[in-house]
């Protein structure tokens, strides 16, 4: 086939990755080290040095460990059978290179072999080198009564913040995960789809490249099924969850658990398979990029079509009522088209009656419009990568609808296309291009892949993705820290920040504060006043969005913490601390970055831990969603009479400290759980420094409405923190 520039742009080719991926998710196998699948046994050793192990990868396909038969015989093929012992009546398989000729030497290789249609380990007993001319077994094994094979495995759906959900998770083999109607709100900065060991995520974990093969940032999901690799040689087999993570800030937005010791295939790469050998691809028409790509599951055939689209076009492809010629007028085709303003993608069977549009059930129609219940086609992905419309869909190779034509995977047979205009009903109208000439596919062939190759970049995707892991193949923490940029969310403009009355040192008078959880105020809030992107949430003191914090030696401070009790929740766990670090999350800090920080309170050491002490029940600022958004608001006050504090039950936590001359002039109160949602605490000899200091604003009465942007309230905002059960309280 020609190769022509159109299609190999890298843009392009990147729909070979989704292709490549969506061939993993239907037909492919899972892995550790050496993992192979599931163990049936070892070859009987009887003739011509037959020997190897033979392992189930799934219901249909075998892989036969160090398969060494010395090819002397003048007649020797793969055999299985559903009889008692091998013979003759079995069924013949085609070698791992899709070839029917006698098997040639094979000195400890490892090779692939697929059951014929309709064949599973289910309904088979034996696997033999079976000899036709002389009837000898050469070599077999036994398929045990009831054998669990591998089979995908489905885990628990996402639920978190930031709108992350999901359908259940499915482990489709030890490398690749579905992720079924995937929702993200993509406003934060740094998340990325993250797994582990251990039951829940930590900053120790290892990025997950998304579905187009990047570690970039997630952009927005609206409930869309991907598909994610493993990178390198990780597998499932050695994580415990998998989730979305914002890396910079250590804060799960959502995970699952994985399950130990799943029976789930092994991926093709851990076979020793490139994914693109076992694709097929014919180009349909070179000048509209129009292609099709495909591959035979089981019982079904998964199927791609690409084309550069016009909006409102579609593309249609399927069979020819006669296998012997391409004609029109009764074809079983499916009918494929991506809305450009929804990016909803569509995949419909069709019935060609005659050429025409739809109507009365007569004409190029849905089947549905024929008869009731005869859509055999499921759409599995839709995507529009620069101006190619993709659409992925399965269908049965063979269905009891007399509408639809059985695919062949003996043969060729002639196929036909078109593409076209939709109508107002969204249905076919005349095709504006179509296949002119007697057209024929195999779609039972050895795969081959007749469409522009991609470059060396795109090929490597699923192929060699990452670096080999030494040892066991386990990727650790240590040795994936050690090939990134340690996580820093990007500097903030320190611009139209609102200005945030500190608390003075003389304020409250009982030395009392409230520390709750709180909005980050939008562009004017945490990131204008800190200059770090915050990741939706701040801590608030005394009502205050991040006030910074001026307190006097030798005085005792209590602070009221209300930032979350429950470990189990992490976006709602929130324990209080002070610190010489500027930027928190003691707990997801490595142990060289634990040893350069101080704790002056918030936190218990114990046989050389700390563990956080400033937990009580969680209280939010909940800004009124009828009004306008933060970065809308001139002053912090404006903004703070649309936040109303709501508590959880439960009771606060209570942290005293009390500085002294050990303590530093500038220290931090943080979130000991997650990253850049405090500030800062000057520490002074005397209150008259304090009220010196060039370092600080001088105090000016809040009351005073114009010098804080109508900031109401007291001198430091002191909300009443009520120890009953749950609590709104609202702040007028």
């Amino acid at each position: 086939m020609t190769t022509r520039s159109p299609t190999s742009s890298p843009t392009r080719l990147s729909a070979l990755a989704l292709v490549a991926a969506l061939f993993l998710l239907l037909v492919t196998q899972v892995c550790s080290e050496a993992y192979y699948g599931k163990l049936i046994g070892k070859l009987s050793e009887l003739h011509h040095g037959v020997s190897g192990e033979v392992y189930a990868v799934d219901g249909r396909t075998l892989f036969i460990k160090d398969f060494t038969y010395d090819g002397e015989a003048p007649t020797a093929y793969f055999y299985v059978g559903t009889s008692k012992s091998p013979n003759g009546n079995g069924i013949r398989l085609r070698d791992e290179r899709g070839s029917t000729e006698t098997l040639r030497r094979y000195r400890k290789k490892g090779i692939t072999l697929s059951l014929p249609d309709g064949k599973t380990l289910s309904n088979i007993k034996w696997f033999s080198v079976w000899c036709d001319e002389f009837a000898v077994n050469f070599g077999d094994v036994r398929i045990p009564r009831g054998f669990d094979y591998p089979k995908p495995q489905k885990l628990a759906a996402l639920n978190g913040i930031h709108g992350v959900s999901s359908e259940p998770i499915v482990v489709v083999d030890a490398q690749t995960l579905l992720v079924p109607s995937f929702s993200y709100d993509g406003e934060a900065p740094d998340a990325k789809f993250w797994v582990g060991s251990g039951p829940s995520p930590s900053p120790q974990g290892i990025r997950v490249p998304d579905e187009n093969g990047k570690e970039q940032p997630l952009r927005q999901y609206k409930r869309k099924t991907i598909v994610l690799t493993l990178p390198g040689d990780l597998t499932v087999h050695q994580i415990g969850h998998f989730g979305v993570w914002c890396e910079a800030f250590a804060v799960d937005f959502g995970h699952v658990q994985i399950t130990q010791n799943l029976n789930v295939p092994p991926s093709l790469k851990m076979l020793g398979v490139s994914p693109q050998s076992k694709l097929n691809c014919e180009v349909l028409e070179d000048k509209l990029a129009f292609e099709v790509r495909w591959a035979v599951a089981g019982d079904s055939i998964v199927a791609q079509l690409v084309a550069k689209l016009d909006n409102g076009q579609y593309m249609a492809f399927g069979l020819s009522a006669n296998p012997e010629r391409s004609v029109m007028v009764g074809g079983d085709v499916v009918v494929a088209w991506v809305d450009k303003q929804t990016l909803q993608g569509y995949a419909v069977d069709y019935f060609l009656d005659a050429k025409s549009q739809c109507s009365g059930g007569r004409g190029s129609c849905p089947d549905t419009r024929i008869q009731e219940n005869t859509n055999s086609i499921r759409l599995l992905n839709a995507a529009l990568v620069d101006g190619y419309s993709i659409v992925t869909y399965q269908r049965p190779l063979k269905t009891n609808d007399e509408l639809d034509h059985q695919i062949l995977t003996n043969g060729s047979q002639a196929i036909i296309w078109a593409i076209g205009p939709l109508n107002e009903r969204q249905e076919v109208s005349f095709h504006s291009d179509y296949l002119k000439t007697d057209r024929f596919i195999d779609f039972g062939r050895p795969p081959v892949w007749n469409c522009p190759v991609p470059d060396q970049e795109q090929s490597q995707l699923f192929v060699d993705n990452s670096e080999k892991a030494s040892g066991s193949q386990a990727l650790t923490a240590t040795t994936r820290r050690s090939q990134r940029i340690p996580a820093t969310p990007a500097p903030a403009p320190r611009t139209d920040a609102w200005e945030i009355p500190p608390i003075q040192c003389h304020e409250p008078e009982d030395g009392v504060f409230y520390a709750q959880m709180g909005p980050t105020g939008g562009k004017h809030g945490y990131p204008a006043i800190t200059g770090h992107v915050g990741w939706g949430i701040s801590w608030y003191i005394n009502g205050l969005l991040i006030p910074e914090i001026n307190v006097v030696r030798g005085k005792k401070y209590s602070f009221v913490v209300e930032g979350g009790e429950n470990p189990d929740i992490p976006a709602r766990y929130h324990p209080f601390y002070i610190t010489d670090d500027p930027v928190g999350g003691y707990q997801h800090k490595t142990p060289e970055e634990k040893a350069k920080v101080k704790i002056f309170a918030g936190a218990e050491r114990h046989r050389g831990v700390y563990r956080p002490t400033g937990v009580g029940r969680l209280c939010n600022w909940v800004p009124d969603q009828n009004q306008a958004p933060a970065d809308e608001f001139a002053s912090f006050g404006a903004y703070q009479r649309t936040l109303t504090l709501e508590c959880d039950y439960g009771e606060p936590g209570l942290v005293e400290w009390t500085p002294d001359e050990n303590t530093p002039d500038t220290v931090y109160y943080q979130c000991f759980t997650h990253r850049y949602l405090g500030w800062k605490i000057n520490v002074h000899d005397s209150c008259d420094e304090a009220a010196g200091s060039e370092n600080h604003a001088v105090y000016v009465d809040p009351n005073n409405q114009q010098a804080y942007g109508d900031l109401e309230g007291s001198s430091s905002i002191r909300v009443a923190s009520k120890e009953s059960a749950r609590e709104t309280q609202s702040w007028q």
